[in-house]
């Protein structure tokens, strides 16, 4: 029940500030930064008392929901969802603090980010397929509503556009769940949309796991978003207000990564191996182009957006590397990212804030105006670039790592991506922060004050945390990492005994002619 609390507290908040008159804009933001924090706070209970020794769901609670289709409201947390889950409370408190200057509409917005939160939360800790769908729908209409009633001019058309491509994209995840709920009735006799019953008891037929793969596949690449799915998220970060870029980035598209491990991966360990080359090449490519088309950009969020691309074209490339070091990796760089990206986004919206433009070639020379602001932003951009010391090195030097072990080819290219990454970044740092102070528009613009330190100073703490310690994160989600990796280990495609003959002739014949899958998994175990 504790974790349904925590869920659900943020709607109850939102709930609560529907009673409170729109003209009183100072209790409307109070009461959502202390139901926010009191979220935050409280979710640092799951820490405290999580088992990290074992692989199992913990926090567990299930209770019928929709008997008679056998449906349940069953929730629980583990080594995986662990850190995502405390991130997305940390980063909704750091988001309402950050959304202090919001001048329109401050009842609805507030209510539309606490709505988020609930939204996000649920989609991670739900243990039953129908109920993570329902969460992964609900979540799509508060952030719409952020991108289209608080964006920029062209806000209506961003918000269609998200909202378009990740409901289109889910509503073949949709018919694959309806495939595996009857299916697992046909098998077993028991209607049930359980996740872990279905991930124990199913045996999904290889040409099923296929297509079953690809539907999921659909619904989570979109969301990531990977190259070719991602031209959705340029105009969504730059339209949106800032806030909603660091939800966005920090946690929306956590939730397409965090698809592939929960579903893909466990429940399609086949075919997962069957597109583990294909899926690869398709996060290197994202790596390189989103690096190159973010150095041409003079729009510093379109910078950042395009750069998201790239990263998490990392946190993919470590995932489906299926070794021990990519998979520490992805799961170590999706938080990284979540905390780098966030604090950019942060960062371009206190500049936007004073000058009302992201244009870099409206800016430099701001290091002799803002120097507290130019420190802040010089260590988020080294941060995002992968300095050694900070957290985005650890993340992508396994990521590499693991991906070096299993193709070098693939790892000579995706090391590229580091060196733009590099350029891109540091070329757009001397732009704003260097140079000539030669715009009279920005002589007299000020410094960083007490609540926008509030807001990236917790995020600085954990670039240098993770950067030089980062064992207390990685060790949530070890044993996790240990099971997955059973779990898509080759040992355990051979169909179970139920199965006809037709799927285990299937299975010989693609170990014969498929080893080009199994040689990258005989590297990575040496």
């Amino acid at each position: 029940m504790f974790l349904t609390f925590l869920t659900f507290l943020p709607l109850i908040g939102a709930m609560g500030l529907a009673f409170i008159p729109k003209e009183k804009e100072g209790m409307i933001k109070q009461v959502a930064v202390a139901v926010a924090a009191a979220d935050f706070l409280l979710s640092l209970q799951l820490y405290a008392g999580f088992d990290m020794s074992t692989h199992l769901m913990q926090f567990e609670y299930s209770i019928a929901w929709i008997p008679s289709f056998g449906v349940n409201y069953h929730v629980g947390i583990d080594g995986i969802s662990l850190l995502l889950y405390i991130m997305t409370t940390f980063l909704t408190l750091i988001c309402i603090i950050a959304s202090w200057s919001v001048k329109k509409r401050v009842k609805e917005y507030m209510i539309a980010m606490l709505a988020l939160s609930t939204g996000m939360l649920g989609v991670f800790i739900s243990l039953d397929i129908f109920l993570f769908y329902v969460f992964w729908e609900f979540q799509l209409v508060p952030m719409y509503l952020l991108i289209g009633i608080w964006g920029g001019p062209r806000r209506i058309y961003a918000a269609v556009k998200f909202f378009l491509y990740t409901a289109v994209g889910s509503l073949l995840m949709l018919v694959a769940i309806i495939w595996m709920y009857f299916e697992v009735q046909q098998q077993t006799g028991v209607l049930t949309t359980d996740l872990m019953y279905i991930t124990e008891n199913l045996n999904i037929g290889l040409d099923a796991q296929k297509w079953l793969f690809m539907a999921f596949f659909l619904a989570f690449a979109i969301k990531v978003p990977m190259f070719p799915f991602h031209t959705w998220l340029p105009d969504a970060h730059v339209e949106a207000p800032t806030a909603g870029s660091v939800i966005l980035a920090g946690v929306l598209l956590k939730m397409g990564t965090y698809g592939f491990l929960r579903f893909n991966l466990p429940l399609f360990p086949f075919a997962s191996n069957v597109f583990m080359e294909y899926i690869a090449w398709m996060a290197i490519i994202g790596i390189v182009y989103g690096a190159l088309v973010a150095m041409v950009q003079e729009d510093l969020k379109k910078l950042v957006a395009y750069s998201s691309v790239s990263h998490l074209g990392f946190v993919m490339l470590g995932i489906f590397a299926f070794n021990h070091y990519g998979l520490q990796g992805a799961l170590l760089q999706n938080l990284n990212h979540g905390i780098s990206t966030s604090a950019l986004f942060l960062l371009v919206g206190m500049i936007y804030d004073r000058r009302h433009t992201r244009l870099i070639s409206e800016f430099g020379g701001l290091a002799k105006i803002i120097p507290v602001y130019t420190i802040c932003f010089m260590i988020v951009t080294l941060s995002s670039i992968g300095l050694p010391g900070t957290n985005g090195f650890v993340g992508e030097f396994l990521v590499l790592l693991g991906i070096f072990q299993a193709d070098g080819m693939m790892a000579m290219v995706a090391t590229s991506g580091v060196i733009f990454a590099a350029c891109y970044m540091l070329w757009m740092f001397q732009r704003v922060m260097f140079l000539k102070l030669d715009n009279p528009k920005n002589e007299n613009m000020e410094d960083m004050n007490c609540r926008e330190l509030i807001t990236i100073v917790p995020l600085i703490i954990l670039i240098f945390w993770i950067g030089f310690y980062p064992k207390p994160f990685m060790k949530t989600f070890e044993p996790t990492v240990e099971h997955l990796m059973t779990r898509v280990s080759p040992d355990n495609f051979r169909p179970k005994k139920h199965n006809d003959e037709h799927h285990a002739t299937a299975v010989d014949k693609h170990e014969e002619s498929s080893s080009h899958s199994e040689k990258p998994k005989e590297k990575s175990h040496h």
